[in-house]
């Protein structure tokens, strides 16, 4: 059972160090109960007192992790209803369905989705990330497609309730951690054994919410942690509903048969890709852990891809690129000094341009706290005294035999500050605009 702050409170230290990042004990104790901190953050928490305190500081729903190398998935481990609140941490994963009644060329084009379907956007590699492998009888055909899921590097999901062939599967499969699905009422016993056996995640299928519950009582009795829970509705309004249900049982109830993350499937909704596009996106704003799609074309992944970004992003903190130099097309002593932001927008916007202009620069970055360039000004982040103490520490000096030095045009009015604090710098004001980077730096090379 959870403990409250106060109970957590004497267990703690009690130093009031502040090395948790909260000004007392106290007040740690109680964003601890409430999921907002973690027990690790307290480096002086007694070994004895962590047990006792491990109800506290877990997570509501599980974290659990599907897959290895580059293609894991990591799902659960949420905290709060609304990402404002805090923020999500682990993103859905999003998996595309081969059955053992497709012929080879169906299969070959879904796993060729797999590896084209992937997009670049902000540093970031945006793609879906599981393959849902499932059995309706043939086999052989399954095992088949088994031994080629596992040539290829993305997590797998294994589908079949028949024992011995999913025994069978997890043979070729352990070691890619893959997820089985599923346990029922029937077969929960010999799907935990095999789940203990393999070292894999489990899920449960169970018949509505009450049915999920049961299972996942039964399966925690027998030792198993990590478990992912399907409702077996498949009507829209209701499972977004029980969806909802979930997660406010497990956050607010702490109701820990329910504390587990989930998995849809769309593809069994709808026979409209569009349509189930749409209703993926309902999953991926409340709350799915995997999203099993039937098929993926570049106008239904892209979306959801990009949408999950948002989602999945920390509203409380922008994103940043690390301060440092950036050679842009191989740039020499001779090359010009451009100086930026750490706004990764900002960053992959500006570096872009100098990219297309293939015009050899380098590229200091500062780190304003993720803020854009007006913004930076205007929060006192972008002064000129501080871009020109940055210069002289980035040892981009080091790198070339000129001291010309290109601000933003937006940060015109940095020039003169910047001057004083760069003694024997020329400070040229750039362009305002990132789109016209590319005709400047030809007009700087003539």
């Amino acid at each position: 059972m959870a403990l409250t702050g106060i109970q957590i409170f004497k267990l703690l230290p009690k130093t009031n160090c502040g090395e948790c990042k909260f000004p007392t004990c106290l007040a740690f104790a109680m964003a601890l109960a409430s999921g907002k901190a973690e027990l690790d953050a307290c480096p002086h928490v007694a070994d004895d007192a962590k047990e006792q305190l491990s109800d506290a500081s877990a997570p509501p729903i599980r974290q659990l992790t599907i897959g290895t190398g580059d293609f894991e998935v990591k799902i659960g481990g949420e905290n709060v209803l609304f990402r404002h609140e805090r923020t999500f941490f682990n993103k859905p994963g999003l998996a595309v369905l081969i059955t053992d009644s497709m012929d080879d060329i169906e299969v070959e084009s879904r796993f060729a989705k797999l590896a084209f379907l992937q997009y670049e956007r902000v540093g970031l590699t945006l793609r879906p990330e599981l393959v849902a492998l499932k059995e309706t009888g043939n086999k052989e055909r399954f095992i088949s497609l088994v031994k080629k899921a596992c040539k290829e590097p993305y997590s797998i999901i294994l589908m079949s309730f028949d024992q011995p062939v999913m025994k069978a599967a997890l043979e070729i499969a352990k070691d890619r951690k893959p997820l089985i699905y599923a346990a029922t009422e029937d077969n929960y016993e010999t799907f935990g054994e095999l789940a203990k056996e393999y070292a894999c995640p489990l899920a449960v299928a169970g018949q509505g919410m009450e049915g999920v519950a049961d299972l996942t009582g039964k399966l925690t009795g027998m030792g198993l942690k990590d478990l992912v829970i399907d409702t077996s509705t498949r009507t829209i309004k209701k499972s977004f509903q029980e969806q909802l249900i979930i997660r406010r049982a497990a956050i607010m109830s702490k109701h820990k048969p329910l504390g587990f993350p989930t998995i849809v499937f769309p593809a069994e909704m709808t026979d409209d890709l569009m349509k189930e596009t749409l209703i993926a996106s309902c999953f991926i704003a409340k709350y799915a852990g995997i999203i099993v799609m039937s098929d993926f074309e570049g106008e239904s992944i892209f979306p959801l891809l990009l949408q999950r970004l948002n989602i999945y992003t920390d509203p409380q903190r922008p994103m940043t690129t690390q301060e440092g130099i950036y050679p842009v097309n191989n740039p020499d002593e001779n090359s010009p000094i451009l100086v930026t932001c750490n706004f990764t927008l900002s960053y992959f916007i500006v570096s872009g341009e100098i990219e297309n202009s293939r015009v050899p620069s380098w590229l200091c970055v500062m780190d304003t706290e993720g803020l854009s360039v007006m913004t930076a000004w205007a929060a006192g982040k972008f002064s000129g005294d501080l871009v020109g103490i940055f210069i002289k520490k980035s040892g981009i000096a080091d790198k070339v035999t000129h001291r010309k030095l290109i601000i933003p045009g937006y940060a015109a009015m940095i020039l003169g500050d910047l001057e004083e604090e760069l003694q024997g710098w020329e400070i040229l004001v750039g362009p305002r605009e990132a789109a016209h980077i590319p005709a400047y730096l030809k007009m700087q090379k003539m």
